[in-house]
């Protein structure tokens, strides 16, 4: 596979659904990946990534940034109340707004530093006890506080249960998103993305199909 393999499944896929070339995102998650695969893909002009860790995206994307200014980083992994403020700096989307401590964290640093990276909100589909994010009946409450702190998620984001159909988990996080107006769906990973693009995703996270396997020693 690679970045164009994907990239082609991702436009057949938007055919297939009857959606508008172009309309849905791809994040090349570079977490863990070697900087010489990360910048084959920058030079290769794809401008869309997902870091799970504060600390190593902090390591790698100012330069790379510097180089490529039209990149974009968005965080996608769990976000640590006390990394707020870095990931308010760095990255230009938080899929994984997840909790009351970190809305309060990243509205005071949105408004320290002026700077509003796009925000979803997580939601914890399967309802599993293991699994950070808002369960499907608490979020209308969530989304009324994150307006009273004038945070303005501009979608959801689930990641289904590994030993699941995600298909019913995708639906439900639509419905949830067009019951409360919310635009932005962030679902649907390397195994799933077509069937997510099916149900509405607007942004997909694909790794390892786009650079390989990742390097964890």
């Amino acid at each position: 596979m690679g970045l164009d393999d994907i990239t082609r499944r991702i436009r057949a896929a938007e055919i297939a659904a009857g959606r508008a070339p172009g309309s849905v995102t791809l994040i090349a998650v570079s977490k863990l990946q070697p900087p010489e695969r990360v910048e084959a893909v920058l030079d290769a002009g794809h401008t869309v990534f997902g870091e799970n860790y504060v600390q190593e995206a902090q390591g790698k994307w100012p330069a790379w940034r510097q180089a490529h200014p039209a990149a974009s980083v968005h965080m996608i992994g769990p976000l640590q109340s006390n990394k707020a403020r870095a990931a308010v700096q760095l990255f230009d989307a938080i899929h994984t707004l997840d909790r009351v401590t970190l809305a309060r964290k990243l509205a005071a640093q949105m408004g320290e530093q002026d700077r509003h990276p796009q925000l979803f909100v997580q939601v914890n589909t399967g309802d599993e006890p293991q699994k950070a994010g808002i369960l499907a009946d608490e979020l209308p409450g969530f989304l009324a506080l994150c307006a009273e702190l004038r945070l303005r998620p501009e979608g959801l984001m689930c990641i289904p249960p590994e030993d699941q159909d995600p298909v019913p988990h995708f639906r439900l996080l639509r419905d949830l998103a067009q019951a409360h107006g919310l635009p932005g769906l962030s679902m649907g990973m390397s195994a799933d993305f077509e069937a997510a693009i099916a149900h509405g995703a607007t942004h997909v996270r694909v790794g390892s199909a786009i650079f390989g396997a990742r390097v964890t020693g």
